[in-house]
């Protein structure tokens, strides 16, 4: 019994030596824990400090005139346009930052908003200058023909529209406009749409070989006045009064078909009515005298 109890001591002694040697002083690795903690704080705490004064320091250096734009230069277009830029750049983003530093140029707004203004401007770019000077570069459309409506109207002055090689129409153009092809296009706009100005035709944008086909007919002895697009056919209205008509998106076989057969007619004396290339590998020719 007396051994029983004697070794139940040892145990009891080896056990709380195992613990202390554990946990050596007791209670101080509660305190040692309590002081890494603290410690965290106070680098935490610093460390919010310094993005503090970083963010206060970057705040003011965005308000210093040093970095400011104060110069608006444009090239390669109106300079009028100045006064939408300035507008642009006026103003805040969250009532603290100014719209016109250098760091926070607005180059997305002012791009679109110059080409919302004005439809000849194709393109826009912006480029900063030294810490106060922004440069604006416009690409301006070139006008390729004129589209004039759906149809010819008989007796109806003819309103008609510049458009450039993506069928975007871009401004309203008089009998002197200079275009780069010298025709009237008459053609649907897409989707349907009744405002000319800023709309698209599906046409050039989708066919560009329908102009490429009117220049071809030049070779052959006359030149195209007017393009008429009705549905899935195309009509050609030579100078000479004849009318070529073939269907949309086979310009090269018409043209092929009609290269073909041009030792039967004369497309330079006006002695030709209509050519019909619409049905593959025929030509149809009918003579203003027939």
């Amino acid at each position: 019994m007396w051994g029983k109890k004697s070794s139940a001591k040892a145990r009891k002694r080896v056990d709380l030596f195992t613990r202390q040697a554990r946990t050596p002083g007791g209670a101080q690795p509660s305190r040692l824990g309590e002081r890494r903690r603290k410690t965290r704080r106070i680098v935490l705490y610093l460390i919010g400090v310094a993005i503090l004064v970083c963010i206060g320091f970057a705040v003011w250096g965005m308000w210093q005139p040093g970095f400011r734009i104060h110069t608006i230069e444009f090239s390669g277009g109106d300079d009028s346009l100045r006064p939408i830029v300035q507008e642009t750049l006026r103003g805040t983003y969250l009532g603290m930052l100014p719209r016109d530093s250098m760091f926070l140029l607005p180059e997305h707004a002012i791009r679109s908003r110059l080409l919302a203004t004005d439809a000849k401007i194709a393109a826009v770019s912006i480029t900063r200058v030294g810490f106060d000077t922004l440069s604006i570069k416009l690409v301006l459309r070139s006008p390729l023909a004129r589209w004039c409506g759906l149809a010819p109207t008989p007796d109806v002055e003819e309103y008609c529209y510049t458009f450039d090689s993506s069928g975007y129409i871009f401004a309203a153009a008089g009998s002197s406009t200079p275009v780069a092809i010298p025709l009237k296009l008459y053609a649907p706009l897409k989707d349907g749409t009744q405002e000319p100005l800023r709309a698209r035709i599906p046409v050039i944008a989708d066919s560009p070989a329908t102009l490429d086909f009117a220049s071809e007919l030049k070779t052959l002895g006359s030149s195209v006045a007017r393009i008429v697009v009705h549905g899935d056919e195309v009509s050609d209205f030579l100078e000479s009064g004849t009318r070529v008509t073939y269907v949309l998106g086979q310009e090269q076989e018409a043209f092929t078909a009609l290269t073909s057969a041009r030792s039967n007619f004369n497309l330079a004396d006006g002695s030709i009515d209509y050519i019909d290339l619409r049905f593959e590998g025929k030509v149809y020719v009918k003579k203003k005298a027939e």
